[in-house]
This record gives C-alpha cells, structure tokens and sequence, in this order.
C-alpha cells in the first residue's frame, strides 16, 4: 500500500508523560524506528533508534548523565545525535561518523512532537491545539487504527457513513435532509461547511443539545495530519474534536484525539454519558477502516468509485500527494440524518 503523507513537518510521537527521566522510548514514525529521551535539563530529544557502532537499538538502553547510551558498548549520544564518548576509547569521541541522525523535537499542548525528516530545522512551528474556552470539559484518548493515513483522515471527516455505521449514536434516526456543502481552501488546509443541517439524530447529540436548535457544522483538515471537526447546536452546545493522526507506517496510524464540549449542563454531569458513546464510536471506525485495509490488500491494490458525497476524501489524497485540491465549490447533499 502506497504511503501518503508529508514528511518534513510536525507528528506527535508521544504523551509527554509517557516520556519519563531516565528511560529511553522506542517509537514508529513515518516507518522509520526513533528513540525518544529527556537530557540532564528534561528537556525532549529524539534519535533515529539505531546506534552507529554495531547498529543495535539505542532504545534497548539508558539515559545516563543527560545523554543517552547504547546498551551494548556504551556509545553515548547527546539530543543532536553526536556521540559524546566511546569507553575505552583515548580521545574525543565525536567524530561525524559516529553521529547518529537526529529529529528536531518539541513538548506543546501535552505532546511530544517530533519533526518527519532528520537533520533538518523546522521553519514553523507544531499545530497549536485552540483553548477550549470558558466552562469547556476536554477529554483526551489515543486510539491505533490498521489503516493508512489518508483512509482515516477520509473515515474522521467522512459524513454520510455515520447514518450507516454509527446509526443510533450518530445520525441515522432523523430521515433524509437536503444539505449544501461549501469547499475553501485553507491556508495550510481545507474546510467543509455544512449549511442547513438539522441538529443530527442519535443518542450523541441528544446529549449534547436536548433542546435542538439550529445547527453550525464544519469539518476541516488541516496539514499535515490532523482532522478537525466542529459542531454548535443551539446558542447552548459547542463541540470541538481533533483527530491529531501520526501515520507510524504505510498500514498503521495512531490517533491522538482531543475532545471539547461545552453544554448548557455542567461537564461533569454530561461527561460520564457522552464518553463512552464517543468511544463506541470510535471503535467501529476502527473495525471499518482496518476491514478496508484488509480488503485492499486481498485484491492488490485500491479502486475507488468517488461521487458528489465524498466531500473531503479526494481534496485531501491531493494535498497529501503534493498537488493542489479543487476548492471553491457548493454542492447540494442529501444526507441522512
């Protein structure tokens, strides 16, 4: 399966409480191995997992004196990825060959974000996950999906496959209703605005809106992984998901997912009933994209019939592949609700 993203730019790696003092952690990133570490100051580095001497993971070892040392000879790197001492060996020990490549990292937002391409120098900086406002409940959960990137992109910004595969939890009991989708581009991404939506039918947004009300929905991509979705129902409720995708490789992505709600009804009431419908939910896309993914392979590669519907799908296998998308456009929709 052909991978699809982008590689010089910003995927979190990990939680930055997942990244103790003291302990090295292997992670997977665009299909390449890393190891992840905090120096003498905590601050957060990353290596390509593979030590220059005998090419063992730098992973299988420790953090000893703010650097991190090979646990088969004793090699010791620093977060720049030069080797700072060989035992045994009289002399310096950082000469270039004995460097391994380094990955520019950085903590935002609980994240440690580690930038796809090695000896390189970021010109921006990681997306920055929006504040959630006043009297907001945030909710955080990391899911792994066994599909490529751009189907769970498409699957998280996908509306007419919730009527069907979430039916009851997220729309699906409302019958059909004409939409008009409009397409524009944004500065680093793509945005879907959904006008003339009745609040959606299913158990989520009873929770969040009870008393209805008139519906503002948009669903954005923004580079290079991470799909926003946002709902108001009513003057009361306003929900805010980030689907913050890490392709690990060309057949599995990992999602870090922040939730916001804000409701009429206080956070800690609501949170207990809408949690684990959100995380149903998530479950089933998880079940879908990988019987997807096991289907693409079983017949040896993708064909794909696209129509009207599939909003987002295309414009974002574009950007990805390195073209422009096709904004700009309104379109006319029946969903079903």
């Amino acid at each position: 399966m052909e991978a699809a993203w982008i590689t010089p730019a910003w995927y979190v790696a990990c939680l930055s409480e997942e990244l103790t003092p003291g302990a090295p952690l292997a992670r997977t990133l665009l299909g390449t191995p890393v190891v992840l570490f905090r120096d003498g100051a905590g601050k957060a580095g990353a290596l390509l997992d593979r030590c220059a001497h005998r090419n063992v993971p730098l992973s299988l070892g420790r953090v000893a004196d703010g650097v991190l040392q090979c646990g088969y000879h004793g090699w010791r790197y620093d977060g720049d990825g030069t080797c700072v001492a060989v035992p045994g060996l009289c002399g310096e020990g950082g000469r270039q060959a004995r460097a391994v490549p380094a990955f520019a990292a950085r903590e935002q937002d609980g994240f440690v974000w580690v930038f796809g391409a090695p000896n390189e120098t970021p010109t921006r900086a990681p997306f920055a996950i929006p504040a959630p406002g006043e009297g907001a409940t945030v909710v955080r959960r990391t899911v792994d999906m066994e599909g490529p990137l751009l189907a769970v992109l498409e699957n998280a910004l996908d509306v007419p496959h919730t009527a069907f595969l979430h039916k009851g939890l997220f729309r699906g009991n409302g019958g059909k209703h004409r939409v008009t989708a409009r397409l524009s581009r944004l500065p680093d991404g793509l945005q879907a605005e959904y006008v003339g939506e009745p609040r959606p039918g299913g158990l989520a947004a009873k929770i969040l809106s009870p008393s209805g009300g008139v519906v503002t929905h948009f669903d954005r991509f923004l580079l290079p992984s991470i799909a926003q979705v946002e709902y108001r129902l009513g003057t009361d409720a306003h929900f805010i998901s980030h689907s913050i995708c890490t392709p690990l490789d060309a057949s599995r992505t990992r999602i870090h997912a922040v939730f916001s709600f804000r409701t009429r009804l206080p956070g800690w009431l609501v949170r207990p009933f809408l949690e684990p419908v959100a995380l149903r939910i998530f479950e089933q896309d998880a079940v879908i994209v990988k019987a997807q993914a096991d289907a693409v392979r079983r017949f040896g590669g993708e064909k794909f019939t696209s129509t009207a519907v599939d909003v987002l799908g295309l414009q974002i296998a574009r950007l990805l592949k390195g073209g422009e998308p096709d904004p700009g456009w309104t379109r006319d929709l029946e969903l079903e609700v």
